[in-house]
């Protein structure tokens, strides 16, 4: 009898998975209609967040940030460089978003991911644009020296929210940002200062190690929309089904810094954005707090 019980368990079990596999839209429209999604979440509910700083040792400022199995590790190098003219007492910040193959069955080898051109040019114009980094703060020598900070984000797994999970990485890489000390030779050459050269040579600025003091943090959260219907947060599967995405930029004050809508055909009205923003204000509360745990981790770490 239990045999029995369970083969048609099994069973029924195949026909849910060959009718989803067949029919994805109805199926998880089916589920919509109950308020909830197929893997149990509410349609308002972000999976779960994961942000640890200080991930990659030969990096000057590193994180890696979860969200659900989309994983990001981000990592910034320092290089000293001459300010431009425009900007002689700026340094200046370089992101670049790189997709490998292994990060999606999607990305091919040898040909790079449409989408990562997409969100380099997403992350440069939020971060340089938000307030969150001063770049008179990467100045060394006013039109002599400054530090360009390259910023390089990997996708290590792609399920959906890709641009949430990098800015989020983003963002703790440079709350974990060092800027070291720097040293003048005679004939006016700076380089990285070591403990050697801190004892025998002249230091500029500081001979500590400092961190960057961050303005107005971004956040962000993207939203699926289907009919009546926002899903907050989607996996991979539920952006390839229902094809129109919103993301939400805020800063730590709640001001909406930008509104990305990349296509899809279903035209969203104002209250429907109306709705994303509110949904993007409870998350940047959340995330809020997970950085702050993160950063505490750290200082407890150092100790």
């Amino acid at each position: 009898m239990e045999s029995e019980s369970g083969g048609k368990a099994l069973e029924g079990e195949m026909e849910v998975e060959a009718f989803k596999r067949l029919f994805p839209l109805p199926f998880y429209e089916k589920h919509l209609s109950q308020s909830l999604r197929p893997d149990s979440r509410s349609l308002d509910e972000s999976r779960p967040t994961i942000l640890v700083l200080g991930t990659v040792q030969t990096a000057d400022g590193s994180a890696t940030a979860k969200i659900g199995h989309t994983t990001m590790m981000a990592a910034i190098k320092l290089e000293v460089m001459i300010p431009t003219s425009e900007s002689p007492n700026e340094g200046a910040i370089a992101i670049e978003f790189h997709m490998p193959p292994v990060c999606s069955p999607i990305v091919r080898p040898g040909r790079p991911a449409e989408v990562a051109p997409v969100i380099s040019k997403q992350l440069s114009d939020v971060i340089l644009s938000s307030g969150m980094i001063n770049l008179g703060e990467l100045s060394i020598i006013s039109r002599k020296a400054a530090w360009m900070a390259y910023l390089d984000i990997y996708c290590l797994d792609a399920d959906g929210s890709l641009f949430d999970t990098a800015l989020l990485s983003a963002v703790g890489a440079f709350a974990n940002l060092e800027i070291p000390p720097v040293s003048l030779s005679d004939e006016g050459r700076i380089t990285v200062a070591s403990a050697e050269l801190l004892e025998h040579t002249e230091v500029v600025g500081s001979k500590e190690k400092r961190k960057l003091q961050l303005g107005e943090i971004p956040l962000s959260l993207t939203c699926v929309l289907h009919k009546k219907y926002i899903l907050a947060d989607p996996n991979a599967e539920e952006e390839s089904i229902m094809d129109t995405l919103v993301t939400i930029v805020l800063d730590t004050s709640s001001r909406l810094l930008f509104l990305y809508k990349p296509g899809g055909l279903f035209l969203a009205n104002s209250s429907m954005f109306q709705c994303c923003v509110q949904l993007a204000k409870s998350r940047v509360t959340v995330l809020k707090e997970i950085l702050r745990d993160a950063l505490s981790e750290m200082d407890v770490d150092e100790e």
